[in-house]
């Protein structure tokens, strides 16, 4: 299991004073960021390796988010993960579209754990048989899919998510990959942007969304010709691609390369956590949660 320390960049955004904690989403159409807590707590971030499928879990001091879980045979390693890192309620459940490799694991998450909200985009879709299994799961919690339609601030102790919904109705190309919600968090001086599946038109309308310390690299590392393009535009030091060998182009490692940003692939590094401390990142890879499993 590797460990070292990653410097960052101090960046700078516009923010307003938020002067309390807060688990209650705050919509506003011009969201940028009203950041700026007066306390420091370390933040984690899990990024699961399940092959070419996404799952991650954030942890701040007192609150838990999942971004996606995987496909439905991954439903247990998110289960390990989050009862290794001792959660018993998550509060927020971050659905960023209904493809398979992004819902499948979410019914076993929902049946072993108490979750309060489950965010998601509002947009027409074939529904998979991972899909009906996710709303079974729901109707037996009683939760509904709370659609988000306008950007969407959440505060989490120290922590701002915003959340950006798709801005079109319809995409000429991508199937669900284009409908993906976007999210952004801030943590003091770190900044981390969650891109799912958005291929090169979603990849148009979030350009301007500012920079970011570290970046969930967008599609699985596959192929997209404005790729350059947006790195270019949210300046990452850092990437992390949820693929396996066989989805990574080329093209896309050249891209980071050429910018010099630091990347980290789940097939190879394994399951991987990075610790904010609001101004470094420390991190650690080949974390085996079987072994570790509380729960």
């Amino acid at each position: 299991m590797a460990r070292k320390k990653i410097s960052t960049l101090l960046l700078s955004c516009a923010v307003l004073l938020t002067g309390c904690v807060s688990t209650n989403p705050t919509e506003n159409p011009d969201l940028k960021s009203s950041y700026q807590p007066t306390e420091c707590y370390d933040l984690k971030l899990c990024c699961l390796k399940l092959g070419k499928a996404d799952g991650m879990v954030i942890q701040t001091q007192n609150h838990t988010v999942v971004i996606d879980c995987g496909e439905k045979s991954d439903g247990s390693k998110m289960r390990r993960c989050l009862n290794a890192l001792g959660v018993e309620k998550i509060d927020y459940m971050i659905l960023t579209h209904y493809d398979q490799d992004h819902i499948g694991g979410a019914s076993k998450v929902i049946d072993n754990f108490e979750v309060s909200h489950i965010l998601a985009p509002d947009y027409e879709h074939n529904e998979s048989s991972e899909f009906q299994k996710l709303t079974a799961s729901m109707t037996e919690k009683n939760l509904e899919f709370e659609f988000v339609i306008q950007d969407t601030s959440i505060i989490l102790d120290d922590a701002e998510l915003i959340i950006y919904p798709p801005e079109s109705d319809a995409y000429q190309e991508g199937d669900d990959n284009n409908y993906s919600l976007i999210t952004k968090l801030y943590h003091h001086e770190n900044i981390f942007l969650f891109t799912a599946d958005a291929m090169y038109e979603r990849l148009e309308e979030i350009m301007d969304l500012g920079d970011c310390t570290f970046l969930k690299e967008p599609y699985h590392g596959r192929e997209l010709k404005n790729l350059g393009k947006f790195l270019d535009a949210v300046t990452p030091e850092y990437a992390v691609i949820s693929t396996s060998e066989e989805y990574l182009a080329e093209s896309t490692i050249t891209a980071l390369q050429k910018r010099n940003i630091e990347t980290y692939l789940t097939y190879e590094q394994g399951n991987m956590e990075f610790i904010s401390d609001g101004k470094t990142l420390t991190y650690t890879n080949q974390i085996e949660y079987e072994k570790i499993d509380k729960k």
